[in-house]
């Protein structure tokens, strides 16, 4: 499935298992879930529930066991390894708990960095990231390296980094872990802010439930299945007439009744 109707990732019953000591480990079993253009959904599970091995699989990091797998519209498994990083490369940006900004390198090449692998000229690499940096607010520290960053500051950096392709999806693998209540929720404004005025589609693994309660959609696993998400409580018509009881007065006789009563007794 290809073409603008594809959807940015796509997984059909997908498994993953591994060997340990002898023993297959099976990561993940028989998981499908489609992640659509401008989505932002959270992947919540206890751990060890599969939750960081869907989302290698998702980034395209790792194949499957068994299944298909589609990146940007390409099944992954037909891909050579250079094939799927440029696939990668151009279809998903990556932001980590621990942010992995080269400690020497000042913002702007660090932003600049997944450009290299597109052969465009460092003039042009740091165009670009200068534009991403100031995308996330950042445009005032280009030249400061992360020891002179704040936390918040180097997740802003790691964000940039992984915009500056214009990716079709983010993938953010505990992006408020390593960062205090405010700055994490700092961070979770921005990228909403990216999903909605941009269309960035934004899948997010988390354990904190808030984080994952301002997603649009839950993808909860357990033990490397998919479970079924709750359906939402339906939020009652205020314009629909309300159900009554077999039996009792609506508030329409209540008030004839009143009115009636009021009208004797003058």
């Amino acid at each position: 499935m290809t073409g603008p109707a594809a959807p940015a990732l796509e997984a059909i019953d997908v498994t993953r298992s591994y060997q340990l000591d002898g023993v297959t480990v099976e990561a993940l079993r028989g998981v499908s879930l489609t992640v659509g253009r401008g989505d932002y959904a959270a992947v919540v599970g206890p751990s060890g529930s599969g939750k960081s091995t869907l989302m290698h699989l998702l980034g395209g990091l790792d194949r499957p066991t068994t299944g298909v797998l589609r990146v940007g519209g390409r099944d992954i498994a037909a891909l050579t390894g250079d094939e799927l990083a440029a696939v990668r490369n151009a279809t998903i940006g990556f932001v980590f708990q621990a942010f992995q900004l080269l400690g020497r390198t000042s913002a702007v090449d660090n932003v600049a960095m997944p450009l290299v692998y597109r052969g465009l000229r460092r003039a042009e690499r740091r165009r670009r990231a200068r534009e991403a940096l100031e995308r996330v607010g950042m445009g005032h520290r280009l030249d400061h390296r992360p020891a002179q960053l704040s936390g918040g500051e180097q997740q802003r950096v790691a964000i940039a980094r992984a915009l500056v392709g214009d990716p079709q999806v983010l993938l953010a693998d505990e992006p408020t872990g390593n960062l205090d209540t405010r700055t994490g929720m700092e961070v979770m404004a921005l990228l909403e802010e990216l999903n909605r005025n941009q269309g960035v589609a934004v899948v997010i693994v988390t354990h904190d439930l808030d984080v994952a309660a301002r997603a649009h959609r839950q993808i909860r696993v357990r033990d490397g299945r998919l479970e079924p998400t709750p359906a939402p409580t339906p939020t009652p018509d205020p314009t629909s007439p309300a159900k009554q009881h077999p039996g009792r007065p609506t508030e329409r006789h209540l008030t004839g009744e009143v009115a009636g009563r009021g009208g004797t007794s003058s």
